[in-house]
């Protein structure tokens, strides 16, 4: 595991990813209440400091079965970020007729997009418990700083192949998250990714792909979003640890993969 150098100095990149980053949240939301969907990762424990040091009150909404690694997890992170920090727990009795429903709005077999569907769909009721309209989420940052293991694949083949990927990821990812609001909508909840801005997709595709990606065998991938997670006092333990997918750590994906079987003996 690779361990960035010291805290005390920023690179001018760094700063201007910082700005960037910022910006992008004020141009999303006024500074009020917002809600931030959190697993505790690099991702989103960023995403919770650099909006908690604008200024927002900020809480933090996490979403899993009982005992699933991101509940325990972003709770431990929540903690030494210092952020108020609420969870739903998944009911396993009433999560099949959920995810039965949310299939047929979205009209999808896009086993992610469905997985993805349903996690938000989680975070929306939790967010309207707590009065929350706006939620913001890290979505984004996978797609634009080689977050994927596909990427360790592609690298090889050279950077355009890197470029066709990040595009067709991007393209997906835009689309799923209008599917994500038509669920959220239901709740008087709005999904908003701030990294996912025009004017923040064009500043981060300019960033050197080694500042995301180092070669095949890189593990660890979106380096400078580490890097500045790190001197952005996020913690060490969300900053440099390798983390699944929101469907994978909160066991939504585990449970739907249960339950597919069922779909068409059901109505």
């Amino acid at each position: 595991m690779e361990i960035y150098g010291p805290a005390s100095k920023m690179t001018n990149l760094e700063k201007k990813l910082q700005q960037e980053i910022m910006e992008s949240i004020q141009n999303l939301v006024d500074p009020k209440k917002i809600g931030i969907a959190f697993s505790g990762g690099v991702d989103s424990s960023l995403l919770a400091k650099i909006a908690t040091d604008l200024g927002y009150d900020v809480l933090l909404l996490t979403i899993g079965f009982d005992n699933s690694h991101d509940i325990k997890f972003s709770q431990d992170i929540a903690k030494m970020l210092g952020n108020r920090h609420v969870v739903e727990i998944i009911s396993t009795k009433t999560f099949p007729q959920i995810a039965k429903r949310i299939r047929m709005i979205i009209k999808t077999d896009n086993l992610s997009w469905l997985e993805n569907c349903i996690a938000f769909y989680y975070v929306s009721v939790l967010a309207k418990k707590h009065g929350i309209k706006k939620v913001l989420t890290a979505n984004g940052i996978d797609e634009l700083f080689c977050g994927y293991n596909s990427y360790r694949e592609t690298i090889a083949q050279g950077t355009k192949t890197v470029a066709i990927m990040m595009e067709k990821k991007l393209d997906n990812e835009i689309k799923l998250m209008k599917a994500v609001n038509s669920i959220a909508s239901e709740f008087g909840v709005q999904v908003l990714q701030p990294l996912l801005s025009k004017e923040f997709i064009e500043f981060a595709k300019k960033i050197p792909l080694d500042e995301k990606i180092r070669g095949p065998d890189d593990l660890m991938r979106k380096h400078i979003i580490r890097k500045l997670a790190l001197l952005s006092n996020v913690p060490q333990e969300s900053a440099l640890k390798r983390k699944k997918a929101l469907q994978y750590g909160s066991l939504i994906h585990k449970n739907v993969m249960k339950i597919r079987k069922t779909w068409n003996k059901i109505s």
